[in-house]
């Protein structure tokens, strides 16, 4: 049953990321980027690692993909604004497409397909492990990342301030 449920979503993973590359529409290629990154979080979950799903639908899913997605609206983008391209351009994207079609081959070669990866820990990827790693021994390293953040909050937040004329 897991077997093939890893093989259905793992050929849609694919056929999706395909459509990603070759959507004519920038919008439809988000929304096949949208579907890809919740194929991912299907794996997660199959590997029993519940936080990287979560994050990953959360923050990739629900913040990045959107962003990406309001910001080719706002782009307007339009078959008449794109310029057009030299064909040095065009040659050069050949060449770098081929190269990678070749790299592909060569490393398709050398992979054996074996069975779906089974963890030997099934209490592996639960968030309840990765809280007691946080807030256990490496609690003062989690607590100084989130004082560097909060620091780098505020220096943003006051360097986009405008400055206020005192002059009267």
């Amino acid at each position: 049953m897991g077997t093939s449920v890893f093989y259905f979503v793992a050929t849609l993973s694919v056929i999706f990321a395909l459509m990603v590359v070759f959507a004519k529409n920038p919008i439809h290629s988000v929304l096949y980027l949208i579907l890809t990154f919740f194929t991912f979080t299907v794996h997660y979950i199959l590997l029993n690692a519940q936080f990287l799903a979560v994050v990953n639908f959360i923050v990739y899913m629900g913040a990045i993909m959107v962003l990406f997605l309001f910001v080719l609206m706002l782009l307007n983008l339009n078959k008449e604004n794109e310029p057009n391209k030299s064909a040095l351009l065009k040659i050069i994207g050949i060449v770098a497409g081929g190269c990678l079609v070749v790299t592909l081959i060569g490393s398709l070669k050398s992979v054996a397909i074996a069975s779906p990866l089974v963890l030997k820990n099934p209490g592996l990827g639960l968030v309840e492990n990765l809280g007691k790693e946080l807030f256990g021994p490496f609690m003062l390293p989690f607590e100084l990342s989130s004082l560097l953040l909060l620091s780098a909050m505020v220096g943003a937040v006051l360097l986009t301030k405008k400055e206020e004329n005192t002059n009267g």
